[in-house]
C-alpha cells in the first residue's frame, strides 16, 4: 500500500473511472457483433512480487479477445518507491531525488477486422520533485481511411482547443515526430496527440491540466467507438490480413525498441504482462 495525496487520488480515481466506462463500451460493441467476449481482470501487487522495501502499489491488467477486438488490453496502474540511479537521471524531476509516483491508464486494441484500426491511448500523472500529466492517443491503422483519420484528428482538436489556439497543432507534431520508426523511416500511424512533462506547481495548474487530460480521455472514448462500429463489417481478403500482419510487426518494433511508456514500465518494476500487452496477437515479418 501506498499513501495517496488529493492530487494523486483525484487523478488515480478518473483513471480507473475512465478504464471501467471505455471496457464496457468495448464489451457493447462485442455484443452488437453477436460475441459474448467480456475483459478478465487481473490485479498485481509489486509488494507482493517481491520487490525491495520501500516499493510499493500496483495495477490491473484488463484484456479482452473477441470477435471485434482480436486483443484490446487496458490497464490502470499505481506505483511507487525509487528509481534505479541511472534511470532516475533520464527522468524529469528525478536527478536529485529518484522517489516517484506514478499513476495512469494505458490502452491498446488490435483489431480481427484490418480494415478497423488499432489504436493507443495512455495518460497519467507522475511526482518526483515536480509533478506534471502526460499522455495521448494515436490512431495505428493497417490500411488507413482519410475518413477516419479525419474525423480522430477533428475530435482531437476539439478535445485541445479550450485550452489554446495552438496546443492540438503543438501536441500532433509532437505525436508525428514521436511515433516514427527510424530504422524503417516510417510513421507507425497517422498521427492523433501526444504530450508530457504538463507540469503542476500548483492547484490551478493541476486543474487546468487535469481537465486536458480528462478532455483527451473523453474525446478517445468518444471517436474510436464511432469508427470501430463504421469498418467492424467491412469484408477483407487473404491479402489484406497480410497487410495487417507486416504492419503489425513494425507496431512491435517501436514498441519494443523505441516506446518510453514500455521502459518505464520494465525500469519501475511493473507487472510483465501488462507491459507487453501492447504487443498484437499475431504478427510477421517478411
Amino acid at each position: 500500500m501506498i499513501s495517496l495525496d488529493p492530487q494523486q487520488q483525484t487523478a488515480r480515481n478518473w483513471f480507473a473511472s475512465l478504464r471501467d466506462r471505455i471496457c464496457a463500451e468495448f464489451e457493447s460493441i462485442e455484443a452488437e457483433a453477436g460475441s459474448d467476449a467480456r475483459f478478465a481482470y487481473t490485479p498485481w501487487d509489486r509488494e507482493a512480487d517481491g520487490l525491495a522495501v520501500g516499493e510499493g502499489g500496483g495495477g490491473v491488467r484488463g484484456v479482452m479477445t473477441g470477435k471485434v477486438f482480436e486483443k484490446v488490453g487496458v490497464n490502470v496502474s499505481t506505483v511507487g518507491g525509487q528509481f534505479a540511479p541511472d534511470f532516475a537521471a533520464s527522468i524529469h524531476g528525478a536527478g536529485e531525488d529518484p522517489s516517484f509516483f506514478a499513476t495512469g491508464i494505458s490502452l491498446v486494441a488490435h483489431m480481427a477486422n484490418p480494415h478497423v484500426p488499432a489504436v493507443h491511448m495512455n495518460t497519467r500523472f507522475l511526482v518526483t520533485t515536480k509533478r506534471w500529466f502526460g499522455g495521448g492517443a494515436d490512431l495505428n491503422p493497417p490500411i488507413p481511411y482519410q475518413e477516419d483519420t479525419d474525423a480522430f484528428h477533428a475530435r482531437l482538436r476539439a478535445a485541445c482547443t479550450p485550452f489554446g489556439p495552438d496546443v492540438y497543432e503543438r501536441y500532433a507534431k509532437w505525436a508525428e515526430d514521436y511515433f516514427y520508426i527510424p530504422h524503417r523511416g516510417v510513421h507507425r500511424g497517422v498521427g492523433g496527440i501526444f504530450y508530457d512533462h504538463l507540469e503542476c506547481g500548483d492547484d490551478a495548474e493541476f486543474d487546468r491540466n487535469f481537465q486536458l487530460t480528462q478532455a483527451v480521455g473523453e474525446a478517445f472514448l468518444d471517436v474510436f467507438p464511432q469508427i470501430v462500429r463504421r469498418r467492424m463489417t467491412q469484408s477483407f481478403t487473404d491479402a489484406d490480413r497480410e497487410e495487417q500482419l507486416i504492419w503489425r510487426g513494425r507496431y512491435a518494433e517501436f514498441n519494443l525498441v523505441y516506446d518510453r511508456g514500455t521502459l518505464f514500465g520494465l525500469k519501475t518494476g511493473g507487472n510483465i504482462d501488462a507491459i507487453l500487452m501492447s504487443l498484437p496477437p499475431l504478427a510477421k515479418w517478411s
